[in-house]
């Protein structure tokens, strides 16, 4: 039951790391989702930029201990699940770039619909 934990996090690591490119264009069709993508990028750029400590990273550190499991290398999250599976391992910083130019986007997208629909009444 405690490798749960691990799965649990790992699964919310994940859907973290779609949802940062994404939520912003769901928040096109879902305007009240802006409210969870602008903290969830904004953390994603402290983590990246500042290198602030990933709480999953840490929760998923301590699941594995308590389940007797193998620790996540020094790297963490990211080069054990992510980077050679999903882009090049050696691409992480265009990944990043991407994902957050990804959510600049849509942010501008975002802002042109409230502009447009203001203009409108």
């Amino acid at each position: 039951m405690r490798s749960g934990a691990v799965g649990l996090t790992v699964g919310a690591h994940l859907a973290y790391l779609a949802y940062l490119p994404s939520g912003g264009f769901l928040a096109l069709r879902w305007p009240r989702g802006i409210a969870l993508h602008i903290p969830v990028v904004l953390w994603g750029i402290g983590v990246v930029v500042f290198e602030l400590p990933c709480p999953l990273t840490e929760f998923e550190q301590r699941a594995r201990a308590r389940a007797g499991m193998n620790l996540l290398p020094e790297s963490g999250f990211i080069d054990r699940y992510v980077a050679g599976t999903f882009y090049p391992s050696n691409r992480t910083g265009a990944a990043q770039a991407l994902a957050f130019c990804a959510a600049a986007v849509s942010w501008v997208m975002f802002a042109q619909k409230l502009l447009r629909r203001r203009h409108s009444r």
